[in-house]
């Protein structure tokens, strides 16, 4: 059996159950649609990007309890090659296991064996979709998961709609999640087009929102353009799959829960540096 331990524990350290509910202690729940398909979480280290995730899941157990995720990842490492789903196994977590939905990666696979393989190996040094386990683990124990790492291009959306159709015709009770943060903008990740301060700062807040637009929008196709021309996201192939499989299985439009920067949460005197980051429903 496939086990995979925890990669990035320092990207959510400390008490989990305690770290989420000071993340909602404020939150109040927003006029939400009946159903809810899935959503769009980021995947930065807790303390800057944690309580936006910790909203969107809030707000997926308000409306059902499902029994499996499908996990959209980022791909951040250029071994990665193809869009890799994990197979089998179990996920370790900081509160216990969560089960890879083996049933439901065999149909997965036979939808989109011409653009998909069995790889664990495109998981092992990933951190996009491991930060959302301990979230899912906690709001959700009885779930499994069915985690991909999604690389940008057409076939993310091909991917997306490939799970909307398999969702479709089995009536699972599916919920798709995808994970991206957004435009990283600063010298340390070697963009910086509008200089520093206010100017810039306003000006990384509208690349942002030009890409939240588009996924609000449910426009797939637009997302990886976005994210190609302007930078403002890591996994754009994740948001494309997930808001192609949501507008497959109905969804009009998108909703936003919220939207912060990691300088919001951490200012500093002058804005040099800061990533984006969205909670969005679907």
């Amino acid at each position: 059996m496939l086990i995979r331990q925890p990669y990035a524990e320092s990207f959510y350290r400390g008490n989990p159950e305690k770290q989420i509910n000071s993340f909602l202690r404020d939150f109040e729940l927003p006029d939400l649609p009946s159903r809810i398909i899935g959503g769009i979480v980021p995947h930065a280290g807790w303390m800057f990007s944690g309580a936006v995730a910790a909203k969107v899941f809030r707000c997926i157990k308000e409306k059902c309890t499902p029994e499996r995720f499908v996990l959209f990842g980022a791909v951040h490492h250029w071994g990665v090659r193809a869009n890799s789903i994990y197979p089998r196994g179990k996920w370790i977590t900081s509160l216990g296991e969560l089960e890879i939905d083996e049933d439901f990666v065999k149909m997965i696979v036979k939808e989109n064996k011409e653009i998909i393989i069995e790889d664990y190996v495109a998981h092992n040094n990933e951190h996009s979709i491991e930060v959302q386990t301990p979230f899912i683990k906690y709001f959700f124990p009885d779930a499994k998961i069915v985690p991909i790492a999604v690389l940008p291009g057409e076939n993310s959306f091909k991917i997306g709609e490939g799970i909307g159709k398999i969702i479709k015709n089995t009536g699972n009770n599916t919920v798709l999640v995808g994970t991206s943060d957004l435009t990283h903008y600063g010298d340390a990740y070697g963009f910086t087009p509008a200089g520093y301060g206010q100017k810039a700062y306003k000006w990384m807040k509208e690349n942002d929102k030009k890409i939240i637009n588009a996924i609000l929008n449910m426009n797939p196709e637009e997302v990886l353009v976005e994210a190609q021309r302007n930078h403002n996201a890591c996994g754009a192939g994740a948001v494309a799959a997930t808001v192609a499989a949501a507008k497959f299985l109905g969804v009009s439009e998108g909703r936003l829960i919220e939207y912060t920067t990691s300088f919001d949460v951490m200012p500093d005197r002058e804005f040099q540096m800061a990533v984006g980051y969205a909670g969005i429903i679907f």
